[in-house]
């Protein structure tokens, strides 16, 4: 990792962990087999590590049958798989998500709108919690599927995904979360959660890129869903195309390494966020948390959203010099610069929104650094809220 720059963007990605590297390391070379070719020990090898990943997957997220676990090339395919795939299935209806859902879901319901789906995109509130009551009554009689995000990948917030599954299943309704920021962050078992369909991927704990899960419930009730990739019926015919076995045995790995330390990280990482926070309050008087009080335990651990009311969190970067990686919560698209849909939907005005940087605290994050950074953001806190006196 580059020691000159202080990596605080976990959200986006997170590096691979030398664990999980050792892991996967035989599989690119060693044991190169193709998991599909059945006449020869290359093979075996190759579907004998897939089994033993796809059985440990299903162990850790509390699914009853391995084979509700099928091995996707990220979240985003995932996601695609679990709407389209169910919608398709079903030919016409409505599916019920949020405002502030991350663009694999939202972009994949406005495609699916398009094509004649009746979508319901609920409100959420200042913290980016979703109303249980209105979820209730946005249901209809033909509601295919709820899709709500566990952990919001912006501010963290932390759905009650308990509750909403039990709501879907008390209606008859079909639950999907996008797991992927809480896997790993968070308690999760599908059991308990009554989640019917969830998505996450290997690289946002510590995994590698390329490499997520669709995990689909097979009983009670059995989901069908209509596969969007053909050519040789793989992943019990819901994704065709070679398995990516390095990627595979990489995920397991990095999922049993994230909930065996997850308790002692979770702890950590709150405490140097709390420490990041202090800092940055003491440079800027007007900053703000955006997202669930940093003291719940409604919020990721190593989430901090901060906003600097008055500047420009672009401006605000490039006074970093590079020191520090975090991220806007604003895109630029088509030349227009917009502010984050996520802060948007929550109702905290567009000058917070425009000043708002996400910054994700993880497994390799050290006190050291965060020192570092809040001295850098100190720093360029200084320069920016230095005012040119008029000339007389």
């Amino acid at each position: 990792m580059d020691t000159e720059c202080i990596y605080l963007d976990y959200h986006a990605t997170t590096p691979l962990d030398e664990r999980v590297l050792a892991a996967m390391e035989p599989y690119f070379s060693i044991h190169f087999g193709n998991p599909a070719s059945a006449l020869h020990r290359y093979g075996w090898k190759a579907e004998a590590a897939v089994s033993a990943a796809r059985r440990k997957v299903a162990e850790l997220i509390g699914a009853r049958d391995p084979q509700e676990i099928l091995f996707m090339s990220g979240a985003t395919e995932s996601v695609n798989l679990a709407l389209k795939g169910l919608a398709l299935a079903q030919g016409n209806g409505h599916i019920i998500t949020a405002k502030t859902e991350h663009s694999a879901v939202l972009d994949t319901c406005r495609w699916l709108e398009g094509r004649g789906f009746r979508i319901t995109y609920l409100d959420v509130d200042r913290e980016g919690f979703i109303s249980l009551d209105e979820l209730d009554q946005a249901i209809r009689p033909d509601t295919i599927v709820v899709s709500i995000m566990y952990a919001n990948n912006e501010v963290g917030t932390l759905q009650d995904i308990a509750a909403i599954g039990a709501l879907c299943r008390d209606r008859g309704v079909l639950f999907h979360t996008d797991a992927t920021q809480a896997v790993g962050k968070v308690p999760f078992d599908v059991e308990q959660c009554n989640v019917d369909l969830a998505s996450f991927t290997a690289h946002k704990f510590y995994g590698p890129k390329g490499c997520g899960v669709l995990y689909v419930r097979k009983r009670f009730p059995r989901i069908h869903l209509e596969p969007l990739i053909h050519g040789g019926g793989h992943e019990f015919g819901m994704r065709s195309g070679t398995l990516n076995v390095p990627g595979i045995v990489g995920l397991a790995a990095a999922l049993e390494i994230a909930l065996a330390e997850r308790q002692e990280e979770a702890r950590r990482l709150a405490e140097l966020r709390a420490l990041m926070w202090q800092r940055l309050q003491r440079a800027y008087a007007g900053a703000v948390v955006n997202g669930p009080d940093l003291a719940s335990n409604r919020r990721l651990p190593g989430n901090l959203n901060v906003s600097f009311p008055g500047i420009e969190a672009d401006r605000l970067i490039a006074m970093l010099e590079g020191s520090v990686a975090v991220s806007t919560v604003s895109a630029c698209g088509s030349g227009e610069h917009r502010v984050s849909h996520v802060l948007e939907a929550m109702g905290v005005g567009d000058d917070r929104a425009r000043s708002a940087i996400r910054i994700g605290v993880g497994r390799f994050t050290t006190r050291e650094q965060i020192e570092r950074a809040a001295v850098a953001f100190e720093q360029a806190l200084a320069k920016a809220q230095v005012r040119v006196l008029p000339a007389f």
